[in-house]
């Protein structure tokens, strides 16, 4: 029997959502988040990321704790404010001990909070799990953006993430006939997987054309590859720990697209590989 988690919506009552309704959240969301990146500060970058972390975590929570009402709560404020550590000129040793000191901590609160013991291990594995899925993994985010060239190699990454989702459904819809994974994601196929693996290329040609010309063109196209790969691989897990909870949607915080972690899905497993390639290619500029 699958449970029902709040927040998010079940399978049995998903229906498919309208294109049009997908394609006007895209059409607000995407110029809006594209200023933003482009004027927003490091800082003011760095502290839209704590919130996009917080509300990613209260996405996992509600699906993965959904009886630990207190220490979600505890978690998701904690949480947030891993990524900040990033903002002290980059200090990766900060960012490591608080995410010690956060294991610590909640090792202590399920230590003295017992309820049943035989779901301790469980819970709290699951709870640490969470720091490494959202803000740990979206903290990358911000030292991309500390990283020479950071703007172009954020908008490069979220191009083709973009351009392999794209390419993966309408290619695996048109062409799709031997299912990727169909225990963990019916619907994708194989072909639509080289295809979206297709449009990561196309799109990050587009990219290193139009504003990022310091990119070799061998790194441009072992990224596309890398991220691309990364990206469905990200999609997948996703849908592996949705299966595993019983529920189709991590949430309805964005119209026709389900929550924040079904869009951030690809983001989460491909930013800290986007992160080395450009610490690798530009890392002594």
């Amino acid at each position: 029997m699958r449970r029902k988690v709040p927040h998010a919506a079940p399978f049995d009552e998903f229906q498919e959502v309208p294109v049009i309704k997908r394609l006007l959240s895209a059409i607000i969301v995407l110029p809006l988040l594209i200023l933003f990146i482009l004027k927003a500060s490091v800082v003011l970058f760095g502290c839209f990321i704590a919130l996009i972390s917080c509300v990613g975590l209260f996405e996992f929570y509600s699906m993965a704790l959904p009886e630990r009402k207190k220490e979600r709560v505890l978690a998701i404020a904690a949480g947030g404010l891993l990524p900040l550590t990033l903002l002290a000129n980059g200090n990766h040793s900060l960012f490591v001990a608080s995410l010690a000191l956060l294991f610590l901590l909640f090792a202590l609160v399920f230590l003295f909070r017992i309820n049943d013991m035989t779901k301790v291990a469980g819970e709290l594995a699951l709870l640490l799990t969470g720091f490494l899925y959202v803000p740990f993994l979206l903290g990358h985010f911000i030292l991309l953006r500390q990283s020479p060239h950071g703007i172009s190699w954020i908008f490069l990454l979220l191009v083709i993430v973009m351009c392999g989702d794209t390419f993966a459904f309408y290619v695996g819809t048109s062409f799709g006939k031997r299912r990727l994974y169909p225990a963990v994601s019916p619907k994708k196929s194989i072909e639509g997987s080289l295809g979206g693996l297709m449009g990561s290329m196309v799109g990050a040609l587009v990219v290193k054309a139009a504003f990022f010309p310091e990119l070799p063109l061998a790194a441009c196209l072992v990224s596309a590859v890398l991220l691309g790969v990364l990206g469905q691989l990200g999609d997948l897990f996703e849908s592996l720990l949705k299966r595993s909870f019983g529920v189709k949607d991590s949430g309805v915080i964005i119209p026709g697209h389900g929550g924040i972690l079904d869009r951030l899905d690809s983001l989460l497993f491909a930013a800290p590989a986007a992160f080395y390639c450009a610490r690798f290619i530009f890392g002594g500029q």
